[in-house]
């Protein structure tokens, strides 16, 4: 399709929600794909390359198909503060402080590493590349296709139109790596003793193999806060999400004449703009008409169909001119990936620190989803409390990682690419030093290894 319109619409939302529709019944029926975890969106995505233009080119995507992680990433980032529930501040530290320094080390590291790596021995081995190259593996590991899109964004304002595909290319070998190191993390850390809660892979629930919920297992969705009679409740919901997103590419826009030469990503001041929206649902006492688990399906929804339309829209052509140089980057994202695991991991944690260094491997490569994948293989009933505690501890992850994301790409493209790196590592090198001078490092090895029923 040349001239894009609301049918070109029609149709990539279409196709896309087919090939999840798919990716869905692959996952139920397939064993060898079961045995990979991979979600659907993904499953959707490489089918989606395979015959989109990078592939066979028989699905009819639109010209405009690319442009749509980086509006889904908007809704994404927008209604994560919308419904939220109102946190203890002092319960916070008390209670999370462990997973917030461990989940701030993965990503200080895995950004500044990346940024570093990058401009130390890449850069000065393919001279030609761009100089923030290496903000390519923190966006993909760690921050995932959603950050990747965000990312290519910001870097396409600024002339670098393959960042974009770089991007979710590095998104995506990442949630392999994420995959198949995790499944080898599993079986040696059963083998030597290491989980708490499982043996075996025989233990694992068949709906975590299948993605298929049994009746008595399953949980509700969301409540109806509004009566139909008036407005439905899904209608009502989206209706605050769309308005968050049109407030902040607003903003957007007018932040743009306003600065000139400096890009805001958009996804930046849609979480900003949901923030001042739950700031103000408050004050009027509307929040509870508002519910959480709605608007973290909104925001789970937009990452499946980013991820499907960011896999299905890489340029295989662009990836193979940068095919060595990524090459080297994943290489050196795994090894130091696994390298923060294993040292970074029993030192941090006091209790169950397989369990909760797994969920992190799955993130700092994959994305959350893959994280919470592995974590379900050695804690299928989540006795260790690791989601809670990093649900908790992502409150004060997010600015940390809506500045990287805003400021990376602005000082590089400003002519300081050091910069960033630089602040990174040396904030992940306070955070050890603390623990070290208050006698918090390595209490894990105290730990008593047993196993908990």
């Amino acid at each position: 399709m040349n001239e894009f319109s609301i049918w070109s619409l029609l149709v990539d939302i279409s196709i896309i929600s087919g090939l999840l529709l798919i990716g869905t019944i692959l996952r139920a029926k397939v064993k060898w794909i079961q045995a990979l975890f991979l979600p659907a969106s993904i499953i959707a995505g490489f089918i989606g390359l395979a015959l989109g233009p990078s592939g066979v080119n028989i699905l009819p995507f639109s010209n405009q198909f690319s442009a749509y992680p980086g509006l889904l990433i908007a809704v994404i980032f927008g209604t994560i503060p919308i419904g939220s529930a109102k946190i203890n501040i002092r319960a916070i530290l008390s209670r999370v402080r462990n997973m917030w320094s461990y989940s701030m080390l993965l990503t200080l590291l895995m950004w500044g590493g990346g940024a570093f790596f990058g401009l130390a021995v890449i850069n000065q081995v393919f001279t030609d590349l761009p100089s923030g190259f290496g903000l390519i593996l923190g966006a993909g590991f760690v921050g995932g296709h959603g950050t990747a899109a965000a990312i290519g964004d910001a870097f396409n304002q600024y002339g670098w139109e393959d960042a974009m595909t770089l991007g979710m290319t590095s998104a995506t070998v990442g949630i392999l790596i994420a995959v198949l190191g995790g499944l080898v993390l599993v079986k040696r850390g059963t083998e030597k003793g290491h989980t708490h809660f499982i043996s075996s892979f025989k233990s694992l629930p068949d709906e975590v193999r299948s993605g298929l919920i049994p009746s008595n297992a399953r949980i509700n969705m969301g409540k109806e806060t509004v009566s139909p009679s008036s407005i439905d409740p899904l209608v009502l919901h989206l209706s605050i999400a769309a308005f968050v997103v049109g407030v902040a590419y607003w903003v957007t826009e007018n932040l743009g004449a306003l600065l000139p030469g400096i890009s805001v990503p958009l996804l930046s001041i849609a979480f900003v703009v949901g923030l001042a929206f739950q700031f103000i649902l408050r004050i009027i006492k509307a929040d509870k008409y508002v519910d959480g688990r709605v608007m973290e399906r909104i925001g789970g929804s937009a990452t499946d169909y980013l991820v499907a339309i960011g896999i299905a829209s890489i340029n295989i052509t662009v990836v193979m001119d940068y095919a060595v140089p990524l090459t080297v980057l994943f290489v050196f994202g795994a090894i130091w990936a696994f390298l923060i695991f294993k040292v970074l991991g029993p030192n941090i944690f006091q209790t169950f620190w397989f369990e909760k260094s797994l969920f992190g491997w799955g993130w700092s490569t994959g994305t959350v989803a893959m994280g919470l994948s592995l974590l379900r293989i050695v804690d299928p009933e989540l006795k260790s409390k690791t989601m809670d505690d990093y649900a908790l501890a992502y409150i004060g992850m997010v600015p940390v990682e809506i500045l990287i994301i805003t400021f990376g790409p602005i000082l590089v493209t400003a002519g300081h690419p050091w910069i960033l790196p630089i602040i990174l590592l040396i904030g992940a090198a306070v955070i050890i030093a603390a623990y070290k001078y208050f006698g918090l490092w390595g209490l894990s090895k105290k730990e008593p290894n047993k196993k908990i029923s």
